[in-house]
């Protein structure tokens, strides 16, 4: 019987202990699995999504049955294709050089080990996965009679079936994993137990794998280190000065909305990449929300709360510390959403001047086009969200998590589960993870009022069709100026949806699109000197012809804005003041940043202790 490439290895000199040790971790991970799967749909959300994949595989079914003969054509290139790899490897072991009959993209890490390539074992199975995998895309992109809807679902859910079943994923069909066994007698597996029982621990539902050491980091010592004070604080969120770095400040100061989904220290993570410390830098007396992390106490918050307690009791606060009546604002992702509420909100309360410009960054405004996560927000799903959001009061993060995970599955979750659990390695210590898993709740009158008014209804670039204290909202009447950074590679607001919100305001509007992705198109230094961004003077209807005619920049779109910002004199350079510190208007310091609202975690919210985490000693 064939042994693998590692036959010979004397490892354990007892193959039969070697054999019940094997045998015995197969069946705790097993037990751990199931209870991991256990745990994807216990709650009204998550049975609502499974219902919803059944759903959607139902219909695929029917529609393969009316698309027979398409459904025919796939199958016998599959079994013709199938039947050349088998032929291959016979061949192969006559000693002949056979070119593969397919190939993984060159993108593609998970099979990058030489194995893939060279073993015959390893070799046969990649090819025979591969194929199984064009099989799926070429049967769904032939299937007819289907809403763009339900092919966007069938298609997400196909997706993860086909990448869960990766040969990379299982410790026999792995090289690198069946390597790492041999080599340390299975010590690999069981320091991978134990971090699957940590990780289980300290998810909510679904599992949420460790992505970075979390004993590496803390707040205020190496990360969000840029000095401050908290100056201000409501029961929603506290408002942080930071401390000048140049002798001159301009006069109007800058106030940042970050979302409430993550943690504003995104935006501050180290000094090399903090973009806090950048704008305090070029001269900018700059202001930062830093919202609570929710609990069930918390239920009964709604979206016109955000705004009243954030950026409007901010913008109050800031005249307190400087005297100043009008901010600057710069927001992100749905902070950026909140921000284009309230200035439509001051706009027809007749105090728009409050705000001299506003820039969102990566935020949707037209949620027409959702991208992936779209997939969990179908009416059925929905449905489940808000049936879990008015039990609990909730949503917790960490489930969030787990579903923004899935929408870059191979990246975001099974290279990790590969790496702890089956070779386990303890996660490296990399700020942006650690910040990606310090997550945030929603509470349930914001959220799901949010899910379905935005996303689903998308009644925000409807005149009139929210209303927030007796106010409605129309982004059309905004005439304070506005600038528009997306990213082309962001998942999360696709930019050509960001794109349309930008056709929305009456005032001035500049777009530009940077390189990347999210969190990396937007968190680009310009010491860096990485990705680059595209501009244009105008703005037409369509998102790709301005594209096509936009200028590509190199470096960081940073500088960009601070000369929008200098250029149009919304920070007005002949009209500066001596630094403004902390302390020095009407508002006290409360407390150094970060301050307290930021270190909140889930467990602690939630009154529940997290499991311990000893991959510093492993």
């Amino acid at each position: 019987m064939w042994q693998g490439p590692e036959e010979g290895n004397d490892a354990f000199a007892d193959p039969h202990a070697w054999q019940r040790q094997v045998s015995e971790f197969g069946e705790q991970y097993q037990s751990l699995m199931q209870e991991a799967f256990n745990r994807l749909w216990p709650s009204d959300a998550g049975a609502s999504v499974y219902a919803d994949m059944q759903e959607s595989l139902r219909i695929g079914a029917e529609a393969m049955v009316f698309n027979a003969p398409a459904v025919y054509t796939v199958q016998m290139r599959l079994a013709q294709d199938q039947l050349r790899v088998w032929q291959n490897a016979l061949r192969e072991l006559m000693g002949e050089n056979v070119p593969a009959v397919i190939e993984p993209s060159p993108e593609d890490r998970r099979f990058r080990d030489d194995a893939w390539h060279s073993h015959p074992f390893y070799r046969y199975i990649l090819q025979q996965y591969l194929l199984f995998v064009r099989a799926v895309d070429e049967l769904l992109a032939n299937l007819g009679g289907l809403t763009p809807e339900t092919r966007h679902q069938l298609e997400f859910y196909a997706r993860q079936y086909v990448n869960a079943l990766a040969p990379s994923n299982f410790v026999s069909t792995n090289p690198e994993v069946v390597r790492k066994t041999l080599e340390t007698r299975g010590q690999n597996l069981v320091e991978g137990l134990k971090r699957l029982r940590e990780d289980l621990a300290n998810s909510a539902e679904g599992l949420n794998v460790a992505m970075s050491d979390r004993s590496a980091f803390r707040l205020g010592e190496n990360l969000a280190i840029t000095p401050g004070e908290v100056v201000f604080e409501n029961d929603l969120m506290q408002l942080i000065q930071y401390n000048p770095s140049t002798e001159e400040v301009f006069k109007t100061p800058l106030l940042i909305v970050p979302p409430w989904i993550n943690k504003y220290y995104v935006l501050d993570l180290r000094p090399d990449n903090s973009l806090v410390k950048w704008l305090v830098a070029q001269g900018h007396t700059v202001f930062m929300i830093s919202w609570r992390n929710p609990g069930p106490e918390q239920r009964y918050l709604t979206w016109a709360d955000y705004m009243q307690s954030g950026p409007v009791a901010a913008m109050g606060a800031i005249e307190q510390a400087c005297g100043e009546k009008s901010v600057n604002l710069l927001s992100y992702c749905i902070g950026g959403t909140l921000a284009a509420t309230t200035v439509a909100y001051l706009t027809s309360s007749l105090r728009g001047r409050k705000v001299r410009s506003v820039t969102y960054m990566a935020t949707l405004q037209d949620f027409s086009d959702p991208g992936e996560i779209g997939v969990f927000l179908s009416e059925p799903v929905l449905a489940g969200i808000e049936r879990q959001l008015a039990r609990d009061g909730y949503l917790d993060g960490r489930a969030m998590a787990f579903s923004f995970n899935l929408l870059r599955e191979n990246d975001l979750f099974w290279s990790f589960y590969i790496s702890n659990y089956l070779k386990g390695e303890a996660p490296a210590a990399f700020d942006l993870l650690y910040w990606n898993s310090d997550g945030t709740n929603l509470p349930a009158g914001t959220h799901g009022w949010y899910l379905r008014h935005m996303y689903r209804e998308n009644r925000l670039v409807q005149p009139g069709g929210i209303e927030l204290d007796g106010v409605k909202i129309d982004l059309r009447k905004i005439s304070t100026p506005s600038y528009f950074v997306s990213t082309r590679d962001d998942h999360i607001a696709k930019w050509r949806g960001s794109y349309l919100g930008a056709r929305l305001p009456k005032g001035p509007v500049t777009f530009v699109l940077g390189g990347a992705g999210h969190i990396a198109g937007i968190v680009n230094p310009p010491a860096k000197r990485k990705y680059g961004y595209w501009t244009h003077d105008e703005i037409p209807d369509d998102p790709d012809a301005w594209l096509e005619s936009a200028t590509f920049q190199e470096g960081s779109w940073w500088p960009h804005w601070q000369a929008w910002m200098t250029d149009n004199r919304y920070a007005d350079p002949d009209k500066t003041v001596a630094a403004r510190h902390p302390g020095e208007g009407e508002l006290k310091p409360i407390e150094p940043a970060p301050g307290r609202y930021v270190r909140q975690t889930i467990p602690e919210v939630l009154g529940v202790k997290p499991a311990e985490d000893d991959s510093s000693s492993s």
